[in-house]
């Protein structure tokens, strides 16, 4: 239940705060008077769609703030999200429009915690329907009837629509791999032919490792230079640690040298650091020696090892050149045709295989289908039966209304084409809705729709934008009597123009649009420093201090009846408040008989400070 509503800087609104009571609240005013403000600034703090003139004129930042009282069936939701309700029972829904060099930033928080704009649908869905004029032209389309007739249907319906859903995506995937598989055979295998081949030929080079190539060439350089190799390393042997010419070695040069700085230590123990690297250096120079010894040692000529390597060094060359550059190339582009083959050849499967994989997940998509349908049918009867009963008191006596169910291809959503029949008249066939009701039958339509899924959905507040437009006399009379007996279970907000609509409100607000000076005195609320209406003098004001606001009244007994009268009109004032007194007594006559035939109402909310009101919205 919206409990209290704060705007800032929204639209023509500077600042405005609502508190909002159980039962039936009407919204009137002059056309352009901003109502339906009003309504898309509810729609805003629950996420949405704004325009991008939402933010004040001359303001950088709009704010819309809408305190729901909420139930123990929005406890998990919340608890999921780690909300918590202040006082366990209110959430504050709040919406930042910060506009900025031609674009527009939006936060949605709940509680003060930022959420996305799902989640923010999701929760608007389980607080606020929200029935615009609009829908009277949306409802004529298929698809929405198809919709509400789901969303009629409850939990189980929907629940079977998602098991057709997930059935038809199976059974198209499925389809798809097979049209793939048929899909221009030749072709096909004349490509498997070639990657069968050029998979063949990078099978047939066992290739695994990237550098083998390098590595194959550098053992080829040393097995062709074996020999050379042998020598070099002897010489060097001798040139370090053993010379069999006669000449000393490097190890002999630095034994002496060893010897000699051992007596020189003695005499000065300065040159120690010196005899320790020469020492060390004598050390690495004898390991050098015999590890180059070892070394020409273990070279061993080997013709045979010398040409298998050229063999593989000439075949990995050949694959380069034909699938590389590189090696790593050749063995990448061997793993692709890999994947490719098993693509073109169905994954393993057969033609055969992937026919009776899609004729299986066909015909499981076909039984949720005629599941589905079932279960519409029952629905629709359940509807038809129910949207009936809510016409009839609407001057609609003789209607006759039926879902008409016909089979069509098989989507995501089933497999039935939905189509809402109606006849007003007695004698006349049914046919579409949209080609047979007028403006006044549909807006009564979709009263009676909305009073029908009253009774299913959980939304606790309901909003009409102009629902009793196109009609007049009796039918206003009943569709007023319908927005009460709606507003005994729910909440019910409505903008209209009709005063017998207006009559049947517990609360009645006034919306009008008033001109403002904020300059010379007068401050932001258009009033002068006395508290009286600050009026423009062209003199003295200038044209950028005089703005446009909305206001909002709740007006008394006695303004009711001035307001009912202005919008009754009538030949004289004494007529129409006359008139506009007699509504009045007859809704109270209306509300109290109603009010004994039907569920008690909703408790009345008492009005809160702002202070309690923004409490959630000033966390984080």
């Amino acid at each position: 239940m919206l409990l209290s509503l704060r705007i800032e800087n929204f639209a023509l609104i500077d600042s405005l705060t609502l508190e909002l009571g159980s039962g039936l609240t009407v919204l009137t005013g002059e056309t352009g008077a901003g109502k339906s403000i009003i309504l898309d600034a509810i729609d805003a703090a629950l996420g949405g769609k704004v325009t991008s003139r939402a933010v004040r004129t001359g303001a950088e930042r709009a704010l819309v703030e809408a305190t729901f009282r909420v139930g123990s069936d929005l406890s998990k939701w919340l608890q999921e999200r780690e909300i918590e309700p202040i006082d366990n029972t209110e959430i504050v829904c709040s919406r930042e429009i910060v506009a900025s060099q031609g674009s527009q930033r939006n936060r949605s928080r709940i509680n003060g915690v930022l959420m996305n704009k799902q989640q923010m649908e999701q929760l608007r869905d389980r607080l606020v329907e929200i029935t615009a004029q609009g829908q009277t032209v949306q409802i004529g389309q298929p698809p929405l009837q198809r919709e509400w007739l789901d969303i009629y249907g409850g939990e189980t319906l929907l629940k079977q629509r998602a098991e057709v859903a997930a059935a038809h995506a199976a059974a198209q995937q499925a389809l798809h791999a097979l049209e793939k598989r048929r899909k221009s055979e030749q072709e096909r295998l004349q490509q498997l032919d070639l990657f069968d081949y050029q998979l063949r030929e990078l099978r047939a080079a066992h290739l695994s490792d990237p550098d083998e190539l390098d590595q194959l060439e550098q053992e080829r350089k040393r097995l062709s230079h074996s020999v050379e190799l042998q020598q070099q390393s002897y010489q060097v042997y001798q040139a370090l640690y053993q010379n069999d010419s006669g000449a000393e070695a490097c190890a002999d040069l630095l034994g002496t040298a060893e010897t000699t700085l051992q007596d020189m230590v003695e005499y000065d123990a300065q040159i120690q650091p010196i005899l320790d690297l020469v020492s060390n250096a004598l050390a690495m120079v004898e390991q050098a020696g015999r590890e180059v010894n070892l070394y020409g040692e273990s070279i061993e000529a080997d013709p045979q090892r010398l040409q298998e390597v050229q063999e593989r060094i000439v075949e990995l060359k050949q694959v380069c050149r034909k699938y590389g550059p590189a090696l790593a190339d050749a063995i990448a582009l061997r793993d692709r045709l890999q994947a490719e083959v098993e693509d073109l050849t169905g994954g393993g499967q057969s033609l055969e295989d992937l026919e009776q994989t899609y004729q299986t997940k066909h015909a499981r998509m076909l039984e949720v289908c005629a599941d589905l349908t079932q279960r519409r049918q029952t629905a629709a009867k359940h509807l038809e039966e129910r949207l009936v009963a809510e016409l009839k008191p609407l001057a609609m006596e003789k209607v006759q209304f039926r879902v008409a169910i016909e089979p069509m291809t098989p989507s995501a959503l089933g497999a039935d084409r939905v189509t809402f029949l109606f006849s007003p008249n007695p004698g006349e066939p049914l046919q579409p809705l949209t080609e047979i009701a007028s403006g006044g039958e549909m807006s009564r339509f979709l009263l009676a729709l909305q009073a029908s899924f009253s009774q299913v959905e959980s939304a606790e507040t309901m909003v009409f934008d102009e629902i009793d437009v196109g009609v007049s006399g009796r039918v206003t009379q009943a569709i007023a009597e319908k927005l009460y007996q709606i507003s005994q279970q729910h909440q019910v907000l409505c903008v209209t123009h009709q005063p017998i609509v207006a009559a049947m409100a517990d609360q009645h607000l006034q919306v009008s649009k008033q001109v403002i000076d904020t300059g010379n005195g007068a401050n932001g609320n258009g009033r002068s420093s006395n508290g009286k209406t600050a009026k423009k003098d062209s003199s003295t004001s200038n044209s950028s201090d005089v703005r446009t606001v909305v206001r909002v009244t709740t007006l008394d007994t006695n303004q009711r009846r001035e307001e009912l009268a202005q919008l009754a009109g009538g030949q004289t004032a004494q007529e129409a408040i006359a008139f506009a007194e007699s509504l009045l007594s007859q809704a109270a006559t209306l509300r109290q008989g109603q009010s004994m035939s039907s569920p008690a109402p909703l408790p009345e909310v008492k009005p809160r400070s702002k202070a309690t009101r923004s409490k959630a919205a000033k966390r984080g």
